[in-house]
């Protein structure tokens, strides 16, 4: 086992610079080395499928769980990773192993500074967009141009390229990430409704119950389905608040509120919890000893000695060991009293369908700014910004979020304008295609780019699907986006300053100056 890892994929990387001892996630060197190679073996899977122009529907569910797999606060378990390992060499074996053997897999973290950095941010954004991918995929939804350039992505991660022909490639993704982020948006909404305004209850009732962390629409249906003549309820946590807002899961009457806040605060949130917690995509930590015995994983999800629900070839999965800890662990022995609502469902079809009243306001005066106020949160000291951010914007100013980074602010009342709530949020990261059909949508309302309008984006980031999301919004020619708490590690300075040159990439720095700065934009 080797003593030390290299990792800088995430925001709470070491001293900003890389986590080589432990990751600061919890993630031990042995962890972080297999998952290194589990992408070097990838990698050759996609070589090997590109060399005889062809790929499998396996191999295609492969590179995609596997790439996501690797990502911040997923899978913790080695001999998950080992034997997920495996299936990727039996599928090399299918198509030709003397030759996999034959390809060589470049040091992903060796090199000229800049190379690394650039192909760093093009594996980190293909990452991100296997988790978007794998949603979409397990409600059967497919894109040929998506999964094509999964093989293409990692096939020019093993290549040398110049420094230009790196940032064209990584423009090229941007632009396959959003046709990947609206399939999963079709996915979605055609799966389980367009989201309409819902407000959501934090209090929790007498009973059994389960919590539900992740990101995963269907495997929160299926288990809804399985419990809901068994008494037990359901209670959404982090970025599966949002679900409440889609019809077709909200119908069922077990979906009975919101536990607790955003994904950093779990050690202390299910410290006491009577009831087990499900977690069906990133976002796990290591639980404490306290509750470890309630945790259950599904999908690429794994930690050592938790108790996984695996899926049928189908896609069904049995929730019933689920059920059954429920059932014994009993829930509370009265209602909490917990007071308040979380409120969500302003997906793009709930927004745009009052896009007169929005237009009508910002031509009367009456809104001056739109704040997209998004992203991941997570532990690290300087994540009190968003809050303050949020608390100084104009009174005149409309609030949109989406991604656990809203519950830094999600309880906040800062009334309405013109019937709008000031606040507005659009969902999970995954919903971040949303946001982006508004702000063309209301460029075209005002005939202008997007750049012109009074928009302003200020990004938390955390981990690789943040990543992926920026390709997009740089791939669209957005510019002038704040990002904090701090900037990637593996932006090399002179990556970083290629991208304050031309699209105006600024870190935070306070909400007062920040604000004063974007407020004169487009005035």
């Amino acid at each position: 086992m080797d003593a030390k890892m290299f990792c800088f994929q995430c925001q709470q990387t070491a001293g900003g610079s890389a986590c080589i001892n432990t990751g600061v996630c919890g993630k031990q060197p042995s962890t972080s080395n297999l998952q290194d190679e589990l992408v070097c073996e990838l990698i050759k899977l996609a070589e090997l499928s590109k060399n005889e122009n062809k790929h499998s529907a396996v191999a295609d569910r492969l590179i995609i769980d596997g790439l996501f797999t690797t990502l911040t606060n997923v899978n913790f378990d080695d001999n998950a990773i080992k034997e997920f390992m495996g299936r990727v060499k039996n599928e090399q074996n299918k198509i030709s192993r003397p030759e996999a053997e034959k390809i060589q897999v470049i040091d992903l973290w060796d090199g000229d500074t800049d190379i690394v950095s650039l192909r760093s941010t093009l594996l980190f954004g293909l990452k991100g967009m296997a988790a978007y991918a794998h949603h979409a995929m397990n409600l059967g939804y497919t894109d040929n141009e998506v999964l094509k350039w999964f093989y293409k992505g990692l096939c020019e991660v093993n290549r040398e390229h110049s420094v230009t022909e790196w940032i064209e490639l990584i423009m090229e993704f941007g632009q396959v990430n959003f046709k990947c982020m609206e399939l999963l948006d079709k996915a979605n909404t055609e799966s389980f409704g367009n989201p309409v305004p819902t407000r959501v209850n934090v209090d929790i009732k007498k009973g059994p119950f389960i919590v539900v962390s992740g990101h995963d629409l269907n495997d929160l249906s299926q288990l809804l389905e399985q419990t809901e003549k068994t008494g037990v309820n359901v209670y959404t946590h982090c970025e599966m608040l949002p679900a409440h807002g889609y019809p077709e899961l909200n119908k069922y009457h077990n979906l009975a509120g919101n536990f607790g806040t955003a994904w950093q605060s779990q050690r202390v949130e299910f410290a006491d919890l009577p009831a087990p917690v499900l977690f069906t995509t990133n976002c796990l930590m290591p639980p404490a000893a306290s509750y470890a015995d309630r945790v259950f994983t599904t999908g690429p999800v794994a930690y050592p000695g938790m108790m996984h629900v695996e899926a049928a070839p189908d896609g069904g999965k049995d929730f019933e060991p689920l059920i059954q800890r429920a059932l014994e662990l009993g829930g509370y022995a009265a209602a909490t009293d917990t007071t308040g609502t979380f409120t969500t469902g302003f997906g793009h079809s709930a927004v745009l369908g009052v896009a007169d009243t929005v237009v009508d306001a910002v031509k009367q005066g009456a809104i001056s700014r739109f704040f997209l106020v998004g992203g991941c949160d997570g532990a690290r000291p300087g994540r009190s910004y968003f809050r303050d951010f949020v608390q100084q914007a104009p009174d005149d100013s409309i609030i949109l979020t989406l991604a656990c980074g809203k519950f830094r602010f999600n309880d906040l009342d800062l009334g309405t304008i013109g019937g709008l709530p000031r606040i507005m949020d659009m969902g999970q990261c995954n919903d971040a295609y949303g946001a982006i059909r508004v702000a063309v949508a209301l460029a075209e309302a005002f005939d202008c780019g997007v750049n012109d309008l009074p928009l302003s984006m200020v990004l938390s980031w955390y981990e690789q699907k943040a990543v992926c999301i920026l390709l997009t919004l740089l791939h669209l020619g957005i510019k002038n986006i704040r990002l904090g708490p701090s900037l990637p590690a593996f932006l090399s300075p002179n990556i970083l300053n290629f991208l304050v040159e031309n699209y105006g990439i600024a870190p935070i720095t306070t909400p007062e100056e920040d604000i004063k700065t974007l407020m004169n934009y487009n005035k």
